[in-house]
């Protein structure tokens, strides 16, 4: 006896085809294109959310940067100085305040100096 595919088969190509929802030309309608199509956009999917973790945090650093040179100190000296000092902020946070809050940041970049200082002495 043979097996009869028929619904099996229809939803799985509906799956693809719904998933290939406003493609350029045959991709959207052409089950045999739509199918490659769908897998490469997946595949672009999965590896542009590891690479939005990175460019967020390129970000961070480049807006960290902008604001610690303003107080005369560079990025890298300013990581090494909050070490120092024992700071937990994340540059997630330190972005954060650095746009929202320069007030704010000022005070932790005397944090950062503080342990720059505790550096240099030892």
């Amino acid at each position: 006896m043979r097996v009869k595919r028929g619904s099996n088969r229809v939803q799985r190509r509906k799956k693809i085809l719904k998933l290939a929802k406003g493609y350029y030309l045959t991709k959207h309608n052409a089950y045999r294109i739509a199918k490659l199509q769908v897998e490469r956009s997946l595949q672009y999917a999965y590896r542009d959310r590891r690479q939005r973790k990175r460019q967020m945090r390129a970000l961070w650093i480049v807006r960290i940067n902008a604001a610690v040179r303003r107080h005369e100190l560079s990025y890298s000296q300013f990581i090494a100085g909050l070490k120092a000092a024992g700071s937990t902020l994340d540059r997630k946070v330190l972005a954060d305040l650095a746009v929202r809050d320069p007030q704010g940041f000022g005070d932790v970049v005397a944090l950062a100096r503080k342990g720059l200082a505790k550096l240099a002495v030892a």
